[in-house]
């Protein structure tokens, strides 16, 4: 959704470079996912998305809760399908190499440039990082836990030392 880790990156980076977005997420984050810059925001817990009738360019799967086969219906014409859960949609990129939709993986390492990038939109305050809670180090397992729970807003943060 548009209010995880992922989703608060992905909508403020897609609104930077331009687009229109149109965001999922539950009742709770609707406010933070506008204020992010999502144009339209879908509450998740009373509407689906692939079964509203609109149609997307892209559809960014931020939390690996959507497959290609249950989203392509809900693509236009040349759209593309960004997966973040890797596996269970990797032999979709071979089986849609001929096909007008498509599953594309946008993941890579990061550069230099991406994290400058990245700094610089931080300081023209164009890009904010969501930070739900900060757990010390030893505290690992009750963060994981807490992510697990998949409540969490934002990021998850450790640190290392005070």
């Amino acid at each position: 959704g548009g209010s995880g880790a992922i989703g608060t990156a992905g909508v403020q980076l897609a609104k930077y470079f331009g687009a229109h977005v149109t965001a999922a997420t539950s009742t709770k984050n609707l406010e933070l996912v506008k204020s992010l810059g999502a144009d339209d925001v879908i509450d998740y817990t009373k509407e689906d998305f692939t079964e509203n009738g609109q149609s997307y360019d892209v559809i960014f799967d931020a939390v690996g809760k959507h497959s290609f086969v249950r989203s392509r219906d809900s693509l236009k014409p040349g759209g593309r399908f960004l997966p973040t859960d890797g596996f269970d949609n990797f032999w979709r990129v071979l089986t849609t190499r001929s096909q007008d939709k498509k599953v594309i993986f946008p993941a890579r390492a990061a550069t230099k440039e991406d994290v400058v990038f990245l700094k610089e939109l931080i300081e023209a305050g164009r890009y904010r990082v969501v930070i739900d809670r900060t757990y010390a180090l030893g505290d690992v397992v009750e963060a994981h836990r807490y992510v697990d729970t998949e409540q969490k807003v934002g990021n998850v943060i450790m640190t290392v030392a005070d």
